[in-house]
């Protein structure tokens, strides 16, 4: 994981596979800050939706014990989303996800996604 110290606070980048171990030992809160229809037609199991346009800092779940994730299709949405949220103030762990989605699907990691031949739900297996 790198650490960027901003003004407003630490900012964490997770690899993929620093994201895909915390998340198995449910040891982070994950949020993708995509579109919903980009995540009703795939995304990773166990993540939140809370879309960029609707984020309201003040309203998500950031004072748990778990640092929270966010990710995006690419990262730039989700790192746009953390340095947000910390301009507001938060203190707790934030951080996004290197390379996003992308990323994900390219090591191989499991997800949610959707049978273009029937519509129906698949998961596949990382």
């Amino acid at each position: 994981m790198k650490t960027e110290e901003t003004a407003q606070g630490a900012l964490e980048t997770w690899t993929v596979a620093e994201v895909a171990a915390a998340l198995k030992a449910d040891e982070i809160a994950m949020i993708d800050v995509r579109t919903p229809a980009e995540y009703l037609f795939e995304h990773i199991q166990g993540a939140l939706l809370a879309p960029m346009a609707f984020i309201i800092p003040e309203r998500l779940p950031l004072d748990g014990d778990k640092p929270v994730v966010l990710y995006c299709g690419s990262a730039k949405r989700s790192e746009k989303v953390a340095r947000l949220i910390l301009e507001t103030g938060v203190t707790d762990r934030i951080a996004h996800m290197q390379g996003g989605f992308a990323a994900w699907k390219d090591a191989g990691e499991a997800y949610r996604g959707t049978d273009m031949s029937t519509g129906a739900p698949v998961v596949t297996k990382g």
